[in-house]
């Protein structure tokens, strides 16, 4: 079992399932386990505003399912990396620094999701809020490409 950890967040998009195969590759070079997990509203869906970005929570069983379902087709991939998932409460960017800190993990991978635009000229909003609240270092994956 590695005593390393990175996590990685996932939606349900192409984008997050692209930054989560580049965190599988990471955990696979630096002998890490990795943590694929998927955020939940409060509600049994909330919609909430981030930056420019409008994201549709989903309930906790969703959220499960959907990181279940990337962490299945990740272990497929790279079968030598211990892969684990599971749900978090909260906006994306918040649970993925929760579970980062809970699990001491090393690194966070995130993609470039909506990274577009005056208000993305820098960093995604979620990219941008897991940089500026992360107690490690953050990954941040080119997801996404500009038209």
């Amino acid at each position: 079992m590695a005593d390393r950890t990175i996590v990685t967040g996932v939606d349900g998009s192409d984008t997050a399932t692209a930054a989560a195969e580049k965190a599988a590759m990471l955990a696979g070079a630096l002998g890490a386990r990795l943590h694929v997990v998927s955020a939940f509203g409060k509600f049994e869906s909330e919609t909430v505003q981030i930056g420019s970005d409008t994201l549709i929570l989903s309930s906790e069983r969703d959220a499960e399912e959907v990181a279940a379902k990337v962490a299945t087709t990740l272990r497929g991939a790279y079968p030598d990396v211990e892969i684990t998932s599971g749900a978090a409460e909260g906006k994306p960017g918040e649970a993925l620094v929760a579970v980062a800190d809970q699990l001491g993990a090393e690194l966070i991978v995130v993609g470039n999701k909506r990274v577009q635009g005056i208000a993305g000229r820098v960093l995604g909003s979620i990219a941008r809020d897991v940089a500026a609240h992360a107690s490690c270092d953050v990954y941040v994956a080119h997801t996404h490409v500009r038209k």
